[in-house]
Formats: structure tokens, sequence, C-alpha cells
């Protein structure tokens, strides 16, 4: 995603990434793909760039969750655009984060960080997670980790806003709709193979899968959003692209989380965002409004999926792996995304682009899984 603004933009991408696939090493000028994004694997690739290109400035994407020393070392080196080590710290720091929420009087769903007394529709969440990953039902089987918290389950429609920050001021870009892998027949049950025989996987049902930019709530509900987010952002020093996600529910809403760094929602948009992002100082000015919706969706691997040699990849289909490639059961295959002038017309194209991937990558199933996703 990052690879590609950046080349519309006029840039010349320089990517280090850890899948660099086929999409990225078309949009990038030149790419090093990583293991893992920690200091050691990171610090000659960044000598790499600097020494062949020069390069002094760095935008980063998602995974530096797990790492926050690789980015305090970016930082060190390059200068960052959108939000600080510091602030990046500080948005992961649960518990200050969600006593901070509770000093604006900002909603959120109760939260605790030590195991509650039962486990009556409690969640359990890794301290530094993304996209889901890890979140399941709270139940005393489960081993206890220590960079863990809980919080209560809150049923609700799933939003987030995409918003441009300069540290003090904000201008938001759209409010969004998404869904996980809970919203979905498709992937929540997988088959994994195991020596030709398959089992029954259960998928992470609280998994990012899919967004759109349309969001049925009443403009006094986002006016409220709106409100908080001018709280939020001089509280945080948020800078650059963020995304803050929340729950809608009997008309309230309840703030999650937010994500301090360029979100998937940013792809939805016209607007020259990544441009906006680094140079933010000079860009918190109105914008034209948006033409049509946009959809993303994830396709998950259903099982243990090899990329057949000569594969043809549908229009509208990123992300895409080399042929040869293994997608594990549960793991993103490829990405699709839609324009429409109506949303619900965008729901049924990523349902059909869907359908048909899936029917080219296990044609020996007789009932194909739909997206079920939110219906605007």
């Amino acid at each position: 995603m990052l690879a590609q603004a950046a080349h519309n933009a006029g840039f010349k991408p320089l990517v280090i990434d850890v899948f660099s696939d086929f999409d990225t090493q078309q949009y990038a000028a030149d790419f090093k793909r990583l293991s893992a994004l920690t200091i050691e694997h990171l610090t000659p690739t960044l000598d790499y760039f600097v020494k062949h290109y020069g390069v002094t400035q760095v935008v980063y994407g998602s995974g530096f969750e797990q790492h926050p020393d690789s980015l305090r070392y970016l930082a060190s080196r390059c200068t960052l655009s959108g939000n600080s080590p510091e602030t990046f710290d500080l948005l992961h720091d649960k518990p200050r984060f969600f006593a901070t929420l509770k000093q604006l009087n900002i909603p959120y769903p109760e939260t605790v960080f030590v195991p509650p007394d039962n486990t009556d529709n409690w969640l359990i969440k890794p301290l530094r997670g993304q996209g889901g990953v890890g979140i399941r039902h709270w139940n005393t089987n489960l081993g206890l980790d220590s960079q863990v918290y809980w919080q209560k389950y809150q049923a609700g429609t799933q939003h987030s806003v995409l918003f441009l920050a300069d540290g003090q001021h904000l201008q938001v870009i759209g409010f969004n709709t998404q869904w996980t892998t809970h919203d979905h027949s498709f992937p929540r049950a997988a088959w994994e193979c195991s020596n030709g025989t398959p089992r029954h996987v259960e998928m992470n049902e609280f998994i990012f899968a899919g967004i759109i930019n349309h969001c049925d709530l009443a403009d006094s509900h986002k006016a409220q959003i709106t409100n908080w987010l001018t709280k939020l952002v001089p509280a945080f020093a948020l800078t650059g692209l963020n995304s803050l996600d929340f729950i809608h529910t009997n008309g309230n809403s309840f703030v999650l989380e937010i994500n301090p760094r360029p979100p998937a929602s940013m792809q939805l948009y016209d607007a020259d965002l990544l441009r906006r992002h680094i140079n933010v100082g000079a860009t918190l000015v109105a914008q034209p409004p948006q033409s049509g919706y946009t959809g993303y969706q994830i396709i998950y691997a259903q099982q243990d999926t090899r990329i057949p040699d000569g594969y043809i990849w549908e229009n509208g289909v990123m992300d895409t792996p080399a042929a040869g490639a293994i997608c594990h059961t549960g793991q993103p295959i490829c990405s699709i995304i839609a324009h429409q002038s109506q949303a619900h017309a965008v729901l049924h194209e990523l349902t059909l682009k869907q359908h048909t991937l899936q029917r080219s990558l296990y044609p020996w199933k007789t009932t194909p899984a739909l997206i079920n996703s939110p219906n605007p």
C-alpha cells in the first residue's frame, strides 16, 4: 500500500518489508526483504539504502508494534514522517491510554489489567497488537501472558475514522465501516491438511478482514467522534495519518484504539494522502468531496495453499504472492479492492471477486464461502 502510494505521488519508493510481495516489487525502485523487523536485521538494510541512495526520511507502516526499539533506531538515523516513537509507545501503553480516555470523558469498554473474577463476556487482548491478531474470548484455561489486558466484549457495528493531524489540530478524512473474520463465513472456519488428512481449524474471529469508506452513523454521532479527536490529538501529540477504531451500538460509541500510522483505510480515498502525511504541517486544508465508494477486503487461506505456476490474478487483486509461494491456513493470500458509485455495489463486487478467487484456488469445493460484510 505504501509503495503504491509513494509511486503514485511521484516519489521513488525504496522499501524494507518482511513480505515483499509481487506488487511491492513492481512499485519499488529498490527493495530489501527482511525475515523480521528487529534491529539486527534492520541495521545493515538501512545502511544499504543510506549508502546507495542517501536516504534521510522514512515513512513507517505496520509491524513495529512488536519492535518499538527498531522504530526508535530508525528515528535515530532518519527523519520519521508521522508520529514519533514516543507517541507510538504512549499509545501502546494501554493503562495510560485508557486512563487518558477516562480523564477526557471519552467512553470505552470496561478494561482491566488483571484477570477478571469471572469469564463472562470478557476478551483477552495483547498489549501490543495489530489487526486483531491475538484477541480471544477469555477463559481460565488460557495460558496467562504478562503482555495482555482484558476488555469487556462490546457488540455493535465496527467503525474507524481516518484523520490527519499536526500535533494540535486535525482534519477528518473520512468515516469507515469495517469488519473482521467474525462477520462472515470465510475464513472463520478452515481446513488444514496434515499428511493428506483435512482437519478443521477454528480461525481467530477478531482479525481485520475488510473496510469500506461508507458509514451510516448520524451526523451528530460523527460530530461527537470528531470532538473526541480534538481532545486526543493534543493529548498524544498525534501527527500525520492516524485512525481511531470504535464500536457503535444503541446510539452510543466506544473507543477501542488509535492506530498511529498510515492505516489500510488510506487507500480508500482519492486525496494525495501520503504526500500530506509527509508534509503534514502545511496540509490541514479542506479537500474536495470523495467520489463514490471504495472497499478493501483481505482474502485468507482456507487451508495451506500453494500459488500455481502461471496463475493469473484478476483485476482489482493486490498484495499478490509469487508463483510457488505457500500461504498457510489463516494467513492472507492477497487482497481485493473495488470502487463503485454506490456502497452496496462495492460490497457486491468484493463478494464476486472473492467467489472467483476461491473457485480458482479451491476448485474441488462445491459450496463457495462468500463474504457477509456489513450492509450499508
